[in-house]
């Protein structure tokens, strides 16, 4: 869709969700003339270098360009990678898609004797806890089941078995997100510590449950893959993933971005791997009209040193996401307000900016990010790249961008 066509769709529509999220104020005054050179210094700061910044910010209601710097310059996003992944996710699951967790019995039950296994499989639920196996354990004594002689074996086969994305450096592991698995409980701790092995941890914990439950499990917990039908015994389902996708972006939550991202590889191609997922956004991305000129994917929590966005991705990406109708909202949720929550609470937390910008952050030692909506007035994207980058500096520099264009809508 064209941006003029695109702007005489959204305008009504936008303000009145926008204004769900934000404080409402008195309508927006004329544009400034001086908008521009502002924006320009307040990019303007020590230690971090203009050749390697990308910025762009336009008007919402006019579709102008009101400032421009390298936009299509490829740089490595930091956690703005988690849009993307936000975007698709809403767009081609839906905001309702609920993920799923079930047990299946392989053998036959005989009195209260469950004579085989107990298979508890994993679906890519990335908010699995202790209490959804308790309930699980609960339907599963339902049917009488006193006895298991066989064994739980937990089964991760949705996703692939990598436990790590492309491109991560090897300290990420276990630090920045537990290991990658499509069955993970309280992702990944037992026993006070992450488990390397989250399906077989999770296997350990349903059958503490069902133990609990007065189901007793003869056989020691293992894992496995599911060959045969089995009969269904019991099946949890997770909140709406409009609520997965808004605890993504507000805390940056990286292990939750990842499993996005293999679930959309697991459910339109087949193979619930990064590359598959990542491809499955790429295409989504095309598809809304975002420029993919000088952008990879290769995670989707923005941790991958290999990621590359432009500020003119970014800001289409945006535009995208206030288009679509059925996820507008849960798109615009996902992103912290500033001064108010997220990763942004304890950032521009007074005015003209507080509960007025919202956005989504991003830091790495290589990269930090700033993109997001000031009011219903402004988009807009903030990328930097160093050798390190200077986080104290980028963070100022983009905090003052924002604050001078909340300053002028």
């Amino acid at each position: 869709m064209g941006r003029q066509a695109y702007l005489l769709r959204r305008l009504g529509p936008c303000i009145a969700v926008l204004c769900g999220l934000l404080v409402v104020v008195a309508p927006a005054q004329a544009a400034d003339p001086t908008l521009a050179t502002r924006l320009g210094e307040a990019l303007a700061v020590p230690n971090v270098d203009p050749a390697r910044t990308a910025a762009l910010a336009i008007d919402l209601r006019t579709g102008a360009v009101v400032f421009e710097r390298n936009a299509s310059l490829s740089l490595i996003p930091a956690s703005n990678q988690k849009l993307p992944v936000a975007y698709a996710a809403l767009a081609l699951l839906g905001p309702g898609y609920r993920f799923h967790t079930e047990v299946v019995g392989s053998g036959s039950l005989v009195g209260d004797v469950w004579h085989g296994d107990l298979w508890l499989r994993g679906f890519g639920d990335p908010t699995l806890d202790p209490a959804d196996l308790d309930a699980l354990a609960a339907d599963v004594a339902s049917w009488g089941i006193r006895r298991v002689d066989g064994a739980v074996v937990a089964d991760e086969s949705w996703f692939d078995a990598r436990r790590t994305a492309p491109g991560w450096r090897p300290s990420f592991y276990l630090y920045e997100s537990p290991p990658l698995s499509a069955l993970v409980v309280d992702r990944g701790v037992y026993r006070g510590r992450v488990s390397a092995n989250p399906a077989l941890a999770a296997g350990s914990l349903l059958r503490r449950s069902l133990e609990g439950a007065g189901v007793r499990v003869a056989g020691r917990t293992r894992t496995g893959v599911l060959t045969t039908s089995g009969l269904p015994l019991a099946r949890d389902v997770s909140e709406p993933l409009a609520d997965v996708v808004r605890f993504m972006g507000r805390e940056s939550d990286n292990y939750t971005a990842e499993t996005l991202v293999k679930q959309l590889g697991a459910v339109f191609e087949g193979r619930g791997t990064t590359a598959a997922g990542t491809g499955v956004i790429r295409t989504a991305l095309g598809d809304a009209g975002i420029p993919l000129a000088g952008v990879r994917l290769a995670d989707g929590s923005g941790l991958s040193g290999l990621d590359r966005l432009t500020a003119a991705a970014l800001v289409a990406l945006l535009e995208a996401g206030l288009a679509e109708g059925g996820l507008r909202d849960a798109f615009l949720q996902s992103l912290a307000v500033a001064g108010i929550n997220g990763t942004l609470e304890d950032r521009m937390e007074s005015r003209p900016a507080r509960g007025q910008v919202i956005a989504k952050t991003g830091t790495t030692r290589t990269a930090s990010a700033l993109t997001g909506f000031v009011r219903d007035r402004y988009a807009f994207a903030v990328l930097q790249n160093g050798r390190p980058i200077s986080t104290y500096w980028a963070r100022i520099a983009q905090d003052r961008f924002a604050i001078a264009l909340a300053a002028s809508s």
